[in-house]
């Protein structure tokens, strides 16, 4: 396993970070294809064997389910301080006023909330769950450095929105001095290169690191472009990441298959290598135990210049999404 710094700070987290949403009882929230606690314990011990310290889920996943099932493994097979447990806030987590979103009331109790279900007395990484429309960027930043000084976070990171939006956010946290996000978790891989633009030369000119999610585009990158999964079919969120473009895609798939085929290696060591030359730890997702294999293999691949242009080659602009 690699190890690299978050960003500008001092943390050391493995190139591979583990994605827990597949882990979560498919009775509570509404992704039926996920993995019970009985099933899903295996992979987060065999990312700790493997050498993965990083393991990031969210409050919403399969109703809190997600990290209780996350803070109970990770409290059985290792120890806290060996660990870095990464969470979010803001999607809904009760209905009416105030069960959602990214203002101060919410934040105080959802991070409560989230401890109690990790069992642990704090987060590594709290991260915005996308970006919050009503309420002033100035209460959820403050709110932020509050969680950050009160011993319940350590670092902060953001996720999925427009540049302009983290660059605003930045420069109002150096303006008042409040803890400043040291990661973005946006959607970046070879079906969807869209942060190419901005985001990343941002991050990288502010010292943020970038954690994708979909770093494999849910599987799409692995199969041929008619196969299909249990939670393709069910995703409707997925669905809609991939609509109108179909046909460039396809080609971007192919592409990917046949540089595997030439190194005959599997199509996801490809595409995360190409993704793990852009950014600090893509977010994998594990449902069958060579996924984790692939992902710590994928970090000795080397994709030589022709190969890169082979897989880039198909792919047209896409629209702007993910950030919903």
């Amino acid at each position: 396993m690699e190890y690299v710094r978050l960003g500008n700070t001092g943390l050391q987290v493995s190139r591979i970070c583990l994605g827990c949403m597949s882990y979560g009882e498919p009775d509570r929230g509404i992704h039926t294809w996920t993995l019970s606690e009985e099933k899903s314990r295996p992979f987060i011990k065999q990312a700790l064997e493997l050498g993965i310290n990083f393991f990031d889920t969210a409050n919403v996943y399969s109703d809190g389910s997600s990290e209780e099932i996350v803070g109970r493994a990770l409290k059985d097979f290792s120890s806290r301080e060996e660990v870095v447990i990464a969470t979010k806030v803001n999607s809904r987590m009760r209905p009416g006023p105030n069960g959602a979103g990214l203002s101060r009331k919410a934040i105080f109790a959802e991070i409560d909330a989230s401890l109690q279900r990790l069992g642990t007395d704090y987060v590594d990484l709290y991260q915005i769950h996308r970006f919050d429309y009503d309420t002033p960027i100035e209460e959820t930043l403050e709110a932020l450095h509050e969680v950050v000084k009160s011993g319940k976070v350590r670092y902060i990171g953001a996720s999925s929105m427009y540049a302009w939006q983290f660059a605003q956010m930045l420069a109002t946290s150096e303006k008042h001095g409040w803890a400043r996000f040291v990661s973005m978790q946006n959607y970046v891989n070879l079906l969807y290169r869209e942060e190419e633009r901005e985001m990343l030369p941002l991050c990288k000119a502010e010292g943020i690191a970038v954690i994708p999610w979909s770093p494999l585009a849910r599987g799409r990158l692995t199969r041929d472009w008619d196969e299909s999964s249990a939670r393709s079919e069910t995703d409707e969120f997925g669905k809609g990441l991939y609509a109108g473009t179909e046909d460039a895609d396809k080609k971007v798939v192919d592409a990917v298959a046949q540089v595997a085929e030439k190194r005959g290696l599997p199509r996801a060591q490809i595409a995360l290598s190409w993704v793990l030359s852009k950014v600090t730890s893509p977010i994998v997702g594990a449902t069958k135990a060579y996924h984790l294999d692939d992902a710590v293999a994928a970090l000795q691949v080397r994709l030589s210049e022709a190969e890169i242009s082979a897989i880039e080659a198909p792919y047209i602009p896409h629209r702007v999404m993910g950030f919903v």
